[in-house]
């Protein structure tokens, strides 16, 4: 568990975080803070003056870990991303078979569920527009994990003889535009323009995933998902 979530307590009220910070955990309560006022009203949200006044400290208190909102939105999306790498591994926690391509789905399926929850810090993360990626070793190495278990599942697929395509680069980034356009639908509200009811829009998103995984398939296989 990441240190700014083992901070946040019950419902995340600013008492909560007001007390972490008295026993010298300042930057995780800010952190927690900006976690849950991004959930709550979006990316405009988030101030460094609300945060402070959440966790119960004066507006000049954060600038001691943040010298600015970008800054602090980008420790709020390593916490972000540190969660959604705890989503991933239950994930594959879950799926008890080898079968790579079933592994694959379930890392795509953590994706999407993970994002329709969260859907505010898959924007944090996503989008990147609030925060320094570049700039944030977390960030770059918690990307290059979940790509290098992508690339290793798919060259296991390959070794087993099991793609259509021996592209594990190109199978990826299309695996990617796929769980990422999926999930900014969702998240925009575009699915019922398209035909799709908002209570089958889950639905959809998975067998989109299973569609996408099919045509991988030297032999395509039919069976119920899980």
């Amino acid at each position: 568990m990441s240190t700014a979530k083992a901070s946040r307590t019950g419902s995340g009220e600013s008492g909560a975080s007001g007390s972490s910070y008295h026993h010298g955990n300042l930057r995780e309560a800010l952190i927690a803070e900006g976690l849950a006022l991004a959930a709550e009203g979006g990316l405009e949200a988030v101030s460094i003056r609300e945060v402070a006044r959440r966790v119960g400290v004066s507006p000049a208190a954060p600038f001691r870990h943040f010298p600015d909102k970008v800054a602090l939105m980008t420790a709020v999306a390593e916490e972000a991303m540190a969660r959604f790498q705890v989503e991933i591994a239950a994930a594959l926690a879950r799926e008890t078979s080898d079968d790579p391509i079933r592994r694959i789905r379930a890392i795509g399926k953590a994706f999407l569920d993970w994002a329709r929850r969260n859907p505010t810090h898959f924007e944090i993360i996503s989008s990147r527009r609030a925060i320094d990626f570049a700039g944030s070793a977390s960030l770059g190495a918690d990307n290059a994990r979940i790509q290098a278990q992508m690339v290793s599942l798919l060259e296991e697929a390959g070794r087993r003889g099991l793609l259509r395509v021996d592209d594990p680069q190109l199978i990826q980034t299309t695996g990617r535009a796929l769980v990422y356009g999926l999930a900014r639908m969702l998240i925009d509200g575009q699915f019922p323009s398209w035909g799709v009811a908002e209570d089958e829009a889950e639905d959809v998103m998975e067998r989109s995933l299973d569609l996408f995984l099919a045509g991988l398939l030297k032999h395509p296989v039919t069976g119920e998902r899980s």
